[in-house]
């Protein structure tokens, strides 16, 4: 389970993607690969200047791929992750890994047998409640599931569950807004 981005991945980011899910299955390196993204995007969450490394203009594709090489290796990841994430960059398409990420989990799902699922939270879940979640959604769907989790605080408490263009809507934010609506028709 990763930490998702916002948004659908591009017509580049499903490529890169599709590359290396098949880079990763050839080489045996599914669930590292796996690792490596979710913590690639955890420290995306976590840290504003890397958000603005991946979206900056004025930072050359090369200087950008060596920078989210070096953050890579200083994170861990295994030297396929590295690689990806470098050539992505290098090829001047740095916006486009947290496409990339998503993408890859929405294969690795397919290919486990699963549908993959985004969570959205206002707070990070921990692993029970993330569990009892997905229960109940794979339960509704019919079948098994994996999870994409985010954070999203304006939600104020609750959950949100999006499962292709289906979305469960659990959140405190959205009974506020309906009980504002009900209030102003009356």
């Amino acid at each position: 389970m990763a930490q998702s981005t916002e948004g659908k991945a591009s017509e580049a980011a499903e490529r890169y993607a599709q590359a290396a899910f098949e880079l990763a299955r050839d080489g045996k390196a599914l669930e590292s690969l796996e690792k490596d993204f979710a913590t690639f995007t955890a420290a995306l969450a976590e840290s504003a200047d890397l958000r603005l490394t991946l979206k900056s203009p004025l930072i050359a594709s090369e200087d950008k791929s060596r920078a989210l090489v070096a953050v890579a290796q200083k994170l861990g990841l295994t030297e396929l992750g590295r690689n990806i994430i470098g050539l992505v960059a290098k090829n001047g398409r740095a916006n486009e890994i947290p496409g990339v990420i998503k993408a890859f989990g929405a294969r690795l799902a397919k290919h486990r047998g699963a549908s993959q699922v985004e969570v959205i939270s206002a707070r990070p879940l921990d692993q029970k409640q993330l569990d009892s979640i997905l229960a109940g959604v794979s339960k509704a769907l019919g079948g098994k599931v994996d999870a994409v989790t985010r954070v999203d605080e304006s939600l104020i408490g609750g959950f949100v569950v999006r499962a292709g263009s289906r979305q469960f809507d659990a959140s405190l934010k959205s009974k506020l807004d309906s009980l504002k609506l009900a209030l102003k028709s009356a």
